[in-house]
């Protein structure tokens, strides 16, 4: 993806709706391009098109949660993705910094994915490398499986790195998410006592859900970006936790 794709993603994002002839005079290129870079950015679930136009999805889906802070987010997906390394087999979960980390692995032909998330399976079907989905209680809201099935199957993998992706955290109540079956995969991995990693940008911070996300299992690491407040950093950083802070240009 380039950087007119990732501008084209902002406009559409911020304004709801935006014309192929503003989009062309705003890139300085054809409308002709701008209506390939729509074909590309439709196929990716970025964005869809409509005559003589581009409009942000209207379904509360992953694709549409990547939209938001998404250069903060493809710049934390990035950073992780330099931290895999060849021969390994990563867990990741769900939520959409995390499909936009299977974005940046998906050319790479030296590593596993596991996954239980079908909108990320979908994103690397035609990639080279392996993807294992596991199975379960598909949930349609999420595009993923959950339940008895789902634990049974991540107890009978191993994984060299997990990337979970978080709906809050605050100082009293640490890790949180809103979904309680979703909760309960999380709780799983977490017991694998494996590399865990929450990828999450700075704005779930100070936020607070129903659901622990393995309280007696903590996180091995932590991606964010430099928005954090510096008070929870400091908590993090106190509580023994690696901490990757990302700046965003």
């Amino acid at each position: 993806m380039n950087i007119r794709h990732q501008h084209i993603i902002q406009l559409v994002s911020e304004r709801g709706s935006i014309s192929v002839s503003e989009l062309s005079q705003i890139a300085s290129v054809s409308e002709v391009t701008i209506r390939q870079d729509l074909n590309v950015l439709e196929k990716g679930g970025f964005l869809r098109r409509v005559h003589g136009a581009a409009v942000a999805p209207e379904s509360d889906d992953v694709g549409a949660r990547m939209r938001t802070r998404y250069a903060t987010k493809k710049r934390l997906a990035e950073h992780a993705a330099s931290l895999v390394n060849a021969g390994e087999v990563v867990f990741i979960e769900g939520g959409s910094t995390n499909a936009l980390l299977a974005r940046e692995l998906s050319e790479r032909q030296d590593i596993t994915i596991v996954t239980v998330s079908h909108y990320i399976a979908t994103l690397l079907r035609d990639t080279g490398g392996d993807v294992i989905i596991l199975g379960g209680l598909y949930q349609k809201s999420s595009e993923s499986v959950v339940g008895p099935l789902t634990r049974i199957c991540i107890q009978n993998l191993n994984f060299h790195k997990v990337f979970i992706g978080i709906d809050g955290w605050d100082a009293l109540t640490g890790f949180t998410g809103r979904n309680m079956l979703r909760c309960d995969v999380v709780n799983a991995l977490m017991a694998k006592q494996t590399h865990t990693v929450a990828l999450t940008d700075s704005s779930k911070f100070g936020q607070i859900h129903p659901y622990p996300l393995a309280p007696e299992c903590p996180f091995s690491h932590v991606i964010t970006d430099s928005d954090i407040p510096d008070a929870d950093r400091e908590i993090l950083a106190a509580q023994g936790l690696q901490l990757d802070i990302i700046d965003i240009v």
